[in-house]
């Protein structure tokens, strides 16, 4: 019996972590077959990582047969799972989605602002022909998308293609849990957050250790610039104040902090992209470092270093989600799937970031009623917001990505969302084909 997985944007700096991941559930989840896949562009990286990933599956002494290929419909062929780490445009996209709000007065950050919007125009066409690929080639194989935005792709992709098997993964839940555990002192399969919202957008709403609730001590230890800080390596926390902490009542997420605390945030990443550029600037002598150690013939271990990305335990997240669907573990995670009625104030179809049960058959929502008033009104209007985003990506319209722009919240401004709508049109104009008319 074949258990295959292939990994489209094999070529990833991030592959050597879901490697890790497959090997360390080998017991359980005992694939048989892993191809990486990318583009000709990224055939140089596919290949180092390729060879990393023999020599850590020759390490491990599992019996994994491990193949890599820029042909992707013949990787699909027979596939049981299918993760997405893509980034279209590479990192010099993101850098013109950072860049240019910044000049601009506004934020720029990857999957928020206008380069979230920019990113999900990019990814979502792409990500379209997949889906289509796999529903024709192994329509019972199981797509994992951790491609950001990840609750806007797996959105567009669940309501616009004919593949329902799809599921969205996120690593700030993770983060947000195993940071509790480590602040309580407890283990982190004893702790469980009750999330609600959206990728990105999503809140704790109660902590339990072992089913007991211990929701203020953990909020207590949010508040001032020392408290808990459970952000990815790509965001800086700013802290919290006592007064929002205790008005809300709810666990913000990192990226809170750019729709809460937008002019600080603001004026950090400022001075940031004056003294060391954009991020992604920074990512790329990350990368280069990583690639550098990825290609010593002695490693065969994923390097510590790995973990300064921002996108780190992403794919321990997709590796427990995929061991859990295999085995039908009917374990509690929180993934982004339809919401089916688990929110009431949210649409049944809308994807959102929640607590499922994972069965064979995909994640069953478990049911929270409500949306907390504090946040009620910011959580609609996120979603309303995401879904201008998917329907401008489809259409390519001008209006509708003007529409998707001027109604984020990071950027509310009639005239200048079309100066950044313009320029970024005119950045990424190659990986936008949909976009055929430009606004006068």
């Amino acid at each position: 019996m074949t258990l295959k997985l292939v990994i489209i944007g094999g070529g990833s700096s991030y592959t050597p972590e879901i490697i890790e991941g497959i090997i360390k559930r080998y017991d359980s989840f005992p694939v048989t077959d892993i191809v990486l896949v990318d583009i000709k562009e990224g055939e140089e990286k596919l290949q180092i990582i390729g060879n990393l990933a023999l020599r850590m599956i020759e390490k491990s002494r599992k019996p994994i047969h491990l193949t890599w290929t820029l042909d992707r419909k013949e990787a699909l062929k027979n596939a049981d799972f299918v993760s997405t780490q893509i980034r279209v445009g590479r990192l010099d996209a993101r850098a013109k989605d950072e860049r240019i709000p910044l000049s601009h007065g506004f934020i720029g950050q990857e999957t928020n602002g206008a380069g979230g919007v920019f990113k999900a125009f990019r990814t979502i066409p792409v990500l379209m022909e997949l889906a289509n690929d796999i529903h024709t080639i192994c329509p019972d194989a199981w797509m994992i998308n951790f491609t950001n935005p990840a609750g806007i792709v797996t959105e567009a992709l669940l309501t616009h293609s004919p593949h329902k098997k799809i599921i969205g993964v996120c690593n700030i839940p993770y983060n947000m849990r195993h940071s509790v555990a480590e602040i309580l002192n407890v283990a982190p399969d004893d702790v469980s957050i009750e999330f609600v919202g959206m990728n990105h957008f999503v809140f704790g709403q109660k902590v339990f250790v072992k089913g007991v609730d211990r929701t203020d001590e953990v909020l207590e230890k949010l508040i001032g610039s020392d408290g808990l800080d459970y952000s990815p390596a790509n965001i800086v926390s700013l802290g919290w104040s006592k007064t929002f902490i205790e008005s809300t009542k709810l666990l913000p997420n990192p990226y809170h902090q750019y729709y809460f605390q937008t002019k600080d945030v603001l004026e950090k990443d400022l001075i940031a992209y004056k003294e060391h550029g954009t991020r992604a600037e920074v990512v790329q002598q990350l990368e280069e470092s990583l690639f550098e150690l990825y290609k010593d013939p002695e490693l065969r271990d994923k390097p510590e270093e790995l973990e300064k990305r921002g996108g780190a335990f992403y794919s321990d997240v997709a590796c427990s989600l995929m061991d859990s669907i295999y085995n039908n573990k009917q374990d509690i995670q929180t993934v982004n799937t339809v919401n089916n009625g688990a929110i009431s104030d949210l649409p049944d179809d809308a994807v959102v970031e929640i607590n499922c049960v994972i069965t064979k058959d995909g994640p069953k929502p478990i049911s929270i009623g409500s949306l907390p008033l504090s946040v009620k009104g910011i959580i609609q209007q996120m979603k309303a917001f995401e879904e201008l985003v998917i329907r401008a990506a489809m259409t390519g319209d001008y209006q509708d990505a003007y529409l998707a722009l001027v109604m984020n919240p990071l950027i509310t401004d009639e005239k200048r969302s079309k100066v950044i709508l313009d320029e970024l049109l005119e950045a990424h104009e190659q990986y936008l084909p949909q976009f055929k008319i430009r606004g006068k």
